[in-house]
């Protein structure tokens, strides 16, 4: 999935923190490390600190990438265990909308940052800017009609921009920069479904509903992909910079 849905933000995002020129970098929410990937590559020289606060997904991360400027540590971006103004920029690549608390990990992310450090996070535009994810969420939701659609619920609960800012200035942040950035990808229908089905929070969903149903959520998903096979489809996020 993250080839498809997080790699083009990704890339994007990391030649926008590579002309501030951080020399720490803190991200949270870090899962398998994409984001990390393409900041390390655009800035090879800083040190990154890499964190997410699901272990395995630390694990998987440590042991897919190597390089002596990153460190991936286990933390809760609610309740950072760094000190203060110890970090030059504080990077969330489509995290903030799992954090049951939004002020509260962006306070801890302006808490950590150095004056004059900024706070770049990044989540998605609406569901229906993002037909890939719309695609493969109606797909999965004619094998259950009776439960609440995952995408809204999950990825796509946090997609109000106004929201964004006030959550931004609660935290302590006055100095915000929002923009929608619209971004394309490549789509292969077979392994889009596999990741989106298998290898992200939809899979745990599903398996609630029914654990025999994740063979036939892929091959509802890959159908409804089958649009975009071998083409482009369009993407939508909001990207938010505060300074501290």
């Amino acid at each position: 999935m993250g080839p498809l849905l997080f790699a083009p933000y990704a890339e994007h995002v990391a030649k926008r923190v590579a002309v501030l020129r951080p020399e720490r970098i803190l991200e949270t929410a870090a899962g398998t490390g994409i984001g990390t990937r393409a900041v390390n590559e655009a800035l090879p020289e800083a040190e990154v600190i890499a964190t997410d606060v699901n272990q395995a997904v630390v694990d998987f991360a440590a042991q897919h990438f190597q390089s002596e400027h990153v460190t991936f540590e286990t933390a809760d971006a609610q309740k950072l265990p760094f000190d203060d103004q110890s970090f030059d920029l504080v990077l969330c690549l489509f995290g903030i909308m799992f954090f049951p608390d939004k002020v509260r990990a962006n306070a801890e992310a302006r808490r950590v940052l150095r004056p004059g450090g900024r706070y770049m996070l990044v989540t998605f535009n609406r569901l229906d800017l993002n037909p890939v994810p719309k695609a493969a969420g109606e797909a999965v939701g004619t094998l259950f009609p009776e439960d609440p659609r995952y995408m809204v619920r999950g990825p796509f609960s946090y997609t109000d921009p106004a929201l964004v800012e006030e959550h931004l200035r609660s935290a302590g942040f006055d100095n915000i920069e929002l923009e929608t950035i619209e971004l394309s990808s490549v789509v292969s229908a077979q392994q889009g479904a596999r990741g989106i089905v298998l290898g992200s929070p939809f899979r745990a969903e599903i398996e609630r509903l029914d654990p025999s149903a994740l063979e036939r959520a892929t091959a509802a998903v890959e159908h409804a992909l089958q649009p975009w096979d071998g083409t482009s489809a369009p993407m939508s996020a909001h990207i938010a910079t505060a300074a501290r």
